[in-house]
């Protein structure tokens, strides 16, 4: 640890410095935090209460709502906190425990996107294999070892982050304790910290990214190359969830983390922390099952049965 022996605490300022909005704020973050819980954890059950949907497509999407629901619970609550009882403060083991959990739920999305996108190109340029590729077993692994990367690689944020030096202000101006605003905030040299962002963060983040873009160059070409339009249509229907996903999640995420500190812009980041900590996660759950069949068919006859 650094010199932060008087710091034990930090103010997180929220979203807005003007206590008028505190109200409207916490309504709008409690019905958005309400309908990702009630969107993520229907996905979860539906698809493990119905058999049909026990494949690897569904067995992924069922760990991405899980991981969302990790994402939206380590920053959400804490606010909606602040917010109802007027206190902005965050221990500072609090502080970096958030990040930890904000880290490994942030980057495991990005896995997550990859591995189902390797899934649907499977599917799609090699059905004749997929299911020997993709078996129980191959799903488990791959799931478990992306959980052990992101572990460490948000460790290794986090403990470095912590020991940076917070010698006068603990005032951090965003609504959740994450590493540009505490490098912001600190008063020791950021460089080394800067540059493991623009490399192992660069591999992290834009490593399942590339590998996005490849099969998805593969998959468009196979499509291309069906000879009917039907089933041109129908291999294309089962990608387009996922890409809208992507689209969101990538897109905060490159404009966020992947531009010098002495470009950090408050509102503008907070605007962007708002879409891939709350909205992304809130909008997922609508996003794959309102393009379903199979999924819009199992949410019903769960809701009949129940």
């Amino acid at each position: 640890m650094g010199n932060h022996t008087t710091m034990d605490n930090f103010i997180l300022l929220g979203l807005s410095n003007n206590p008028k909005h505190d109200s409207f704020l916490s309504m709008l973050f409690f019905i958005m935090y309400f309908a990702s819980l009630i969107g993520n954890i229907s996905i979860i059950l539906v698809i493990i209460r119905c058999p049909q949907l026990h494949t690897p497509m569904y067995f992924f999407l069922c760990s991405l709502s899980t991981v969302d629901l990790c994402l939206t619970t380590a920053t959400v609550p804490k606010l909606l906190f602040n917010l109802f009882s007027g206190r902005k403060t965050i221990s500072f083991y609090g502080c970096f425990i958030q990040m930890y959990f904000f880290l490994c739920a942030g980057v495991m999305d990005s896995f997550l996107l990859a591995v189902m996108a390797f899934d649907r190109y499977l599917a799609i340029c090699d059905p004749m294999h997929y299911t020997t590729i993709m078996s129980r077993k191959v799903c488990v692994l791959l799931v478990a070892g992306s959980w052990m990367i992101v572990s460490l690689h948000a460790l290794m944020h986090t403990v470095m982050s912590a020991s940076l030096s917070f010698c006068s202000s603990n005032v951090i101006h965003h609504f959740f304790c994450d590493v540009p605003p505490m490098l912001k905030l600190s008063c020791s040299a950021t460089f080394a910290n800067e540059m493991i962002i623009f490399t192992e963060g660069s591999f992290i983040i834009m490593g399942p990214m590339i590998f996005i873009i490849v099969s998805y160059i593969r998959i468009i070409s196979t499509v291309l190359k069906i000879q009917s339009s039907k089933g041109r249509n129908k291999a294309f229907s089962t990608c387009t969830s996922h890409l809208t996903a992507v689209t969101l999640f990538y897109g905060a995420i490159l404009f966020m983390y992947f531009r010098p500190s002495s470009s950090y812009s408050l509102e503008y980041d907070k605007a962007i922390s708002v879409i891939y900590t709350v909205v992304t996660p809130m909008l997922n759950p609508f996003i794959y099952s309102l393009r379903n069949k199979e999924v819009k068919g199992a949410l019903r006859k769960t809701w009949i049965r129940s």
